[in-house]
């Protein structure tokens, strides 16, 4: 297949472009600039989201378009602009992409967007999937904005695949970077009562389940791209521990969390998400790493 993946240069990206090139997939990677940049490696295409621009030719005769781009939301606190920016990074730039491959001669089959499980809100301890009901709260109303961004390009007949992400956990990034540094001086630890549930997946099941996905002439719609088995996030932390063999005492009170982060802790950190994989395994994808303790134990060195 020829596939073109924005976001390429981040952590998921870079595993999805080593992985479906070994497959023998032929991959280009879009990302910002200018094709008079230099230093960029072969199988490049350019645009710009921010000023709305992109030449559809670069994209006629492509198989599938996987879409990954967007601010990291917890790059800092959220302000006003900064939620503005996470906003136009997401929604605009899947608008964009997706306007562009309808109005193409030949478009893609399949157009792949990211999202995330944020999108079903704070649900304590509810059961979710891909038929639950979605949330309220910015991160919730981000999520749906970025889904129904893509609807130019379903409304085309190309078939729209939504990727809704957990925490997405490798060695080499993402939020298990940030937080193994406290957890091995001994001073990691929950957050808020640790009652919440933290949905997650390992980057080599990520990774595998969006090939079994580009494999499918069936595949549409939304799919929890988590383990099926959710952790709370006391848990979660007291995993993170045992794999650096450290204890993990501390926990960061609630009130904590919201002088420290603001609207972010309670959307991001206080949130409580327990979102199953239904579709994935209807799907026949066979989780790699399905359990926390042994996911951990292979990323964690």
């Amino acid at each position: 297949m020829k596939i073109a993946i924005s976001g390429s240069s981040g952590m998921i990206g870079q595993a999805l472009v080593r992985s479906l090139s070994k497959r023998r997939h032929e991959v280009w990677r879009l990302l910002r600039g200018s094709a008079g940049d230099l230093g960029h490696p072969a199988k490049t295409l350019f645009w710009d989201p921010e000023e709305g621009h992109i030449d559809p030719a670069v994209l006629e005769g492509f198989d599938a378009v996987i879409h990954l781009g967007g601010l990291n939301l917890a790059s800092q606190r959220w302000d006003p602009d900064f939620k503005k920016q996470a906003w136009d990074s997401r929604v605009l730039s899947s608008a964009l992409l997706a306007k562009t491959l309808a109005g193409l001669k030949k478009p893609p089959a399949v157009f792949f967007c990211a999202s995330a499980v944020g999108i079903y809100g704070d649900r304590g301890p509810e059961a979710l999937d891909e038929a639950s009901a979605l949330g309220n709260g910015y991160l919730a109303e981000l999520c749906r904005a970025w889904e129904a961004a893509c609807d130019p390009a379903r409304n085309r007949g190309i078939r729209v695949v939504h990727t809704r992400f957990g925490v997405v956990l490798a060695p080499e990034g993402g939020v298990l970077k940030k937080m193994l540094p406290p957890f091995r001086l001994g001073l990691g630890g929950g957050i808020g009562s640790g009652k919440q549930w933290v949905s997650w997946i390992a980057l080599p099941d990520l990774v595998e389940a969006f090939a079994l996905l580009l494999e499918k002439n069936d595949a549409d719609g939304p799919y929890v791209f988590c383990s099926p088995n959710p952790v709370s996030n006391a848990n979660f932390t007291k995993a993170i521990g045992r794999a650096v063999a450290r204890p993990a005492f501390f926990r960061v009170p609630a009130f904590a969390a919201r002088l420290a982060f603001g609207e972010m802790a309670d959307q991001l950190l206080l949130a409580s998400q327990k979102a199953l994989p239904r579709r994935l395994k209807e799907a026949g994808y066979k989780f790699q790493s399905p359990y926390i303790g042994e996911t951990l134990g292979k990323a964690i060195k």
